[in-house]
């Protein structure tokens, strides 16, 4: 396959680099702060607002190649495109078929989609045909792969493993709340791929468990919600360490002010693809503003989460998280809870009974905003409306996925409606607004919504099937009690013979 790159990337600069820090450490600075605290349904946003408007994208000088029809039509190794044939994966989606022959040919990209269009495999399948028949050394990856959160890291790492597999690449996922030194470990065994949030990546470097000097492609995932938790210092520490040469994809839902200064520094002539405005609202989802009385919110909230069917319902804070998820369980909902307190090992049990049905509501905060992906589920409900029209759009993004329908739905208080009709109008969405209440015809037609068992439930986790035993097993295993005191009759009976 040629790998030859079309463009001159020996001429980039680095005016804007950053300052290494003391001692030496290129990543002396101050720690990340997240922006932007809780919207309170009993009083004003305390969080500053979000810079509007994107801006001017770059214009391409090398032209772009054509589109793609048909996956067949890349030039991708064979086994590349068998695994996606074994998945059922033939047409491209609009972003894929539009980057692709560009990122193949070694491009930088500036990708934006709309969550659900595809952008998972438009930048890593150019990864990882560019990166198959190469082997990394250990500690030294030779791709890069930077998103926000945990979630999104996890859900890239199962979107691309079979794809890795069938070229023999091995990928590695690096993220905080998990053991780092099983990460390490990963690392100097020789990873090709490496999906990280920036945090943990410094982490490890600072360690001397990764270097990133062998790194040729770089993606940047979601990177205007890095610049926005204050990842920003990070993510540019760690690019001024991968070959100066090397290609650069930047693929997002939203581009604003906040990731220009990613695109100008980092991106060559890059290919700018649009599948849709950032701020456009998919054709296939329902938008609709409920407005409700506070007395009646609970109970409305309650009725939807009881409805026949998958909701995911966000709220701003934690606490409140975990409140209503009692309250549903106490009146017979099957609901979990997933935010940012939670282990990491916890919200992955969590989401796996979500998306196998073992529950049927997801209670969240916007953890869950971004780099989760669902099959079927077909209603969002914003119970606390977000401040930001970015958090609406990315909330809503988890339903009407891969061309399918779905529904958002926001509950409003009157306090709220001012706000919620400026965020509207920011997203370029024009909703269908209903005044409900609890036990009417609107509200079950819109969501579902029917009273609760009022039988309270406990989420157990699922059983898991143990393999059955090797015929060479003999018996049944003893408990670790009965073993410990063996010895000891073992001598008595010695003894006595």
């Amino acid at each position: 396959m040629n790998r030859t790159r079309t463009n001159d990337r020996f001429a980039r600069t680095r005016n804007g680099s950053a300052a290494p820090g003391k001692n030496g450490n290129r990543f002396a600075s101050s720690p990340p702060s997240r922006s932007g605290g809780p919207f309170r349904s009993n009083g004003p946003s305390r969080r500053p607002a979000a810079p509007q408007g994107e801006f001017a994208l770059p214009k391409t000088i090398t032209p772009a190649l054509p589109a793609a029809e048909r996956f067949a039509d890349l030039d991708m190794p064979g086994e590349l495109l068998a695994a996606l044939g074994s998945q059922g994966v033939t047409v491209p989606f609009p972003i894929q078929a539009a980057t692709l022959p560009n990122s193949l040919a070694g491009r930088d990209v500036l990708g934006r989609g709309r969550t659900g269009s595809g952008k998972t495999l438009a930048f890593g399948l150019a990864l990882l045909a560019r990166t198959a028949g190469q082997r990394a050394e250990a500690r030294q990856p030779l791709g890069l792969i930077l998103v926000p959160t945990r979630e999104l890291a996890q859900q890239v790492t199962d979107a691309l493993t079979p794809y890795a597999r069938s070229v023999r690449l091995r990928l590695a996922t690096v993220v905080g709340g998990m053991s780092i030194g099983r990460q390490a470990s990963a690392l100097r065994g020789g990873v090709e791929i490496v999906v990280a949030t920036p945090g943990r990546l410094k982490d490890l470097i600072e360690r001397g468990d990764c270097r990133l000097d062998r790194v040729s492609i770089t993606v940047l995932d979601e990177a205007d919600q890095m610049a926005d938790m204050g990842f920003m210092p990070q993510v540019t520490a760690l690019l001024d360490q991968v070959r100066p040469e090397g290609q650069r994809m930047l693929f997002s839902a939203t581009l604003d002010r906040n990731v220009d200064l990613l695109v100008r520094r980092y991106l060559s002539d890059p290919v700018v693809h649009s599948v849709d405005p950032s701020a456009g609202a998919v054709t296939t989802m329902e938008h609709h503003v409920l407005h409700v009385h506070g007395t009646d919110k609970h109970t409305a909230t309650t009725e939807i989460a009881a409805r026949d069917g998958r909701v995911l319902m966000f709220l701003d804070t934690k606490h409140a998280v975990d409140r209503l998820t009692e309250h549903l369980l106490n009146r017979g909902v099957r609901a979990a809870a997933l935010h940012g307190g939670k282990s990491q090992p916890q919200r992955t049990r969590t989401l796996t009974q979500f998306k196998s049905g073992h529950v049927n509501v997801l209670v969240a905060t916007n953890v869950a905003a971004r780099g989760i992906h669902v099959d079927n589920l077909d209603l969002v409900v914003n119970v606390d409306p977000p401040t930001d029209h970015k958090d609406y759009l990315h909330r809503g993004g988890r339903t009407a996925r891969a061309g399918e329908s779905g529904r958002v739905v926001t509950l409003v208080t009157p306090n709220q409606r001012r706000a919620m009709s400026r965020l509207m109008a920011t997203a370029g969405i024009v909703p269908q607004t209903t005044q409900v209440r609890t036990g009417e015809e609107a509200l079950h037609r819109i969501t579902g919504a029917q009273a609760p068992s009022g039988i309270p439930v406990v989420i157990t986790a699922p059983v898991v099937e143990r393999p059955k035993r090797s015929a060479t097993s003999r018996g049944r295993r003893r408990p670790a009690s009965a073993t410990r005191r063996a010895p000891a009759r073992r001598s008595v009976s010695d003894a006595a013979a």
